[in-house]
């Protein structure tokens, strides 16, 4: 049991920075990126020179989604839970580290907060009106950490949220990723049983944070996987998600995009990150939600060996087998 718990959090958390990667080089629409790269694009490669923010980034390499779980990540190991406070120390670290004050692919929700952060405000405040998809992106070490224990993913995803995003709106998109991740570790789950999981978190989530403008994230799943198992083509169906559900900064177009790509691709984490980059938009975030939960779902065993040793390489600052390790131990002390 210890060992198929560890290969569905490696899965998890390999598959947030595999769909961030994969999905990292997508252009704005789903018709620019098939133009350019003549059809989906099927391995990692480096974003082109002239993209509006990924230009420098080379094949396999995460975005601000995985560099903040990870620094997430270690925040909750070495506290050994979820903490608003930790996530924030966390989230100012990484801003730090990458120079955010200049950087390009620093969310409008984060930026805002991590500033008033560092001025010293209330950390029950400055997330108040944080909506975007920055609470979701980086919350899949909160979901592999509660193996079948989805409401206590939803409770610890609210305090991941308070420092940024402490939204109601917000934290329902980032409790269905929390809630399916933690839906997908234990044996024998299925891939509907995954979403409505989501689902479920989704609505359990809203029920926390400051009361904001958003679509219902838990309707717009619905409508998601609807169009991800309608009849028509692949294309046809990607560009229904992303015309009719979105694929925007916008949490309530983000997340339920990433359960529809999660179930288009029925729930294989490669196949969903073709996808999430074939559907383009804010793809990379997209992809790592995705590809977390799919990984949750299916276990490392299911990635090519190849992936991860890409994934590894091509970002040597970061020890993902350490983080594993930790987040598996929180895991088993919990379940």
């Amino acid at each position: 049991m210890s060992d198929f718990l560890l290969d569905k959090i490696r899965g998890g958390f390999y598959g947030q920075a595999l769909g961030d990667a994969w999905a990292m080089p997508a252009w704005l629409n789903p018709q620019q990126s098939w133009d350019y790269y003549h059809g989906y694009i099927t391995e990692f490669l480096d974003a082109p020179d002239t993209h509006p923010v990924h230009h420098g980034l080379r094949a396999g390499q995460v975005t601000d989604d995985t560099e903040q779980a990870y620094s997430i990540a270690e925040s909750i190991i070495a506290e050994g839970h979820v903490s608003a406070q930790g996530v924030a120390d966390a989230i100012v670290r990484w801003y730090d580290r990458i120079g955010g004050d200049s950087s390009p692919y620093v969310g409008p929700s984060s930026r805002r907060a991590i500033q008033a952060i560092k001025r010293g405000e209330d950390l029950n405040e400055v997330g108040r009106i944080g909506d975007t998809n920055g609470a979701a992106m980086r919350i899949s070490p909160v979901g592999l950490i509660h193996p079948g224990n989805v409401e206590a993913a939803v409770e610890d995803a609210y305090l991941a949220c308070i420092p940024s995003h402490n939204t109601d709106v917000a934290v329902s998109g980032a409790a269905a990723v929390a809630g399916a991740i933690a839906a997908a570790l234990p044996a024998g789950s299925s891939l509907d049983e995954v979403i409505a999981a989501g689902q479920r978190a989704a609505d359990l989530g809203r029920k926390h944070g400051h009361v904001w403008i958003g679509a219902s994230v838990s309707r717009r799943i619905d409508l998601a996987v609807q169009i991800a198992r309608s009849d028509k083509s692949e294309r046809q169906r990607l560009q229904d998600l992303y015309d009719l559900v979105g694929a925007t900064l916008a949490i309530s177009e983000a997340v339920p995009a990433a359960f529809g790509v999660l179930a288009m691709a029925q729930g294989d984490p490669i196949q969903a990150a073709i996808y999430a980059a074939a559907l383009s938009g804010d793809a990379d975030t997209v992809a790592a939600m995705a590809c977390a939960m799919a990984g949750a779902f299916k276990g490392a065993g299911s990635f090519p060996p190849e992936v991860i040793q890409k994934i590894q390489q091509a970002n040597p600052s970061m020890d993902f087998e350490k983080i594993i390790a930790g987040l598996y131990q929180l895991a088993i002390k919990g379940s």
